[in-house]
């Protein structure tokens, strides 16, 4: 059995969660709509817009093209958007809308992660005004999340500064492995894309979790377990523990250089930083 000094002495874990249908059973974002309707920044053929881009996601239909439509669609939706005014909306609604669509097993295994002594670290693709309260929701320790520029009047600029997206997923877990010490071998990363086996490759442990159909053929090929979320619950009703964040939540959006600068953005974020960034 190993003493505490040698655990001690072990490389730091973590484990990566990819948001949207991996944690949550719904795109972050688009849900998100109807909030952003009653409170004046979008229109009503906006709100159909996003419900039927909800529609495709769900049905894991979104192909990679469809995906970037809808991502320049809705980085020039949240051009002129005051960014205070996005915050306030999602942190007036965020219990009510994304409390319920937590998977009872992501938190079931966010807390396990966190008994392991390993930091739980969210990296979505969604934008940072959204990602980051629901990492502090869900007691996460850090989180990588698409930022956009934010301009001297407080509006975004429809600009990207960073777009957490395939290949720059992974390019962030290991800037936070070599800023944070993680052993990378020993660490955990959970998806549903196909689009994060970048991300997925890059820990010694990879799961897919409720995988769209060319994950799931990727996962059969590399010999990855293959799990099933089903069950969202509100985590005041499975574990009030988990309703209060056990440690704050870190923005880790990390300086990952030129890949910034490389494309859109899947809904809309800020430079905003919820605590000391790696």
């Amino acid at each position: 059995m190993l003493t505490l000094v040698e655990i001690r002495s072990l490389p730091r874990t973590a484990a990566f969660f990819d948001l949207d249908k991996t944690v949550i059973a719904k795109s972050s974002t688009l849900t998100f709509s109807k909030p952003f309707y009653q409170g004046g920044l979008i229109n009503r053929r906006a709100v159909l817009r996003t419900a039927y881009a909800q529609f495709v996601f769900l049905a894991g239909g979104a192909d990679h093209d469809q995906m970037e439509r809808m991502r320049e669609y809705l980085s020039a939706l949240c051009k002129g958007w005051n960014v205070s005014q996005v915050k306030e909306i999602v942190a007036e609604t965020l219990h009510d809308l994304i409390d319920p669509i937590i998977y009872d097993e992501a938190a079931s295994l966010i807390e396990d992660h966190h008994t392991a002594g390993r930091d739980v670290v969210i990296v979505s693709t969604s934008g940072a005004e959204v990602v980051e309260p629901i990492g502090e929701l869900l007691g996460a320790d850090r989180v990588v999340a698409t930022r956009m520029a934010v301009g001297p009047d407080g509006c975004f600029t429809g600009e990207v500064e960073y777009y957490a997206y395939g290949p720059t997923k992974a390019e962030a877990v290991k800037a936070l492995a070599e800023s944070e010490g993680y052993d990378l071998s020993r660490c955990y990363a959970y998806s549903d894309s196909i689009t994060d086996v970048p991300m997925l490759q890059s820990v010694g442990h990879p799961y897919a979790v409720n995988p769209d159909r060319s994950l799931r053929r990727e996962a059969i090929a590399r010999d990855w377990p293959i799990l099933v979320f089903s069950r969202p619950v509100r985590l005041k009703r499975r574990l009030p523990a988990l309703s209060m964040p056990p440690r704050p939540a870190l923005v880790a959006a990390a300086a990952v250089g030129a890949a910034a600068a490389t494309a859109g953005l899947v809904w809309y974020a800020s430079r905003r930083r919820t605590a000391t960034p790696v």
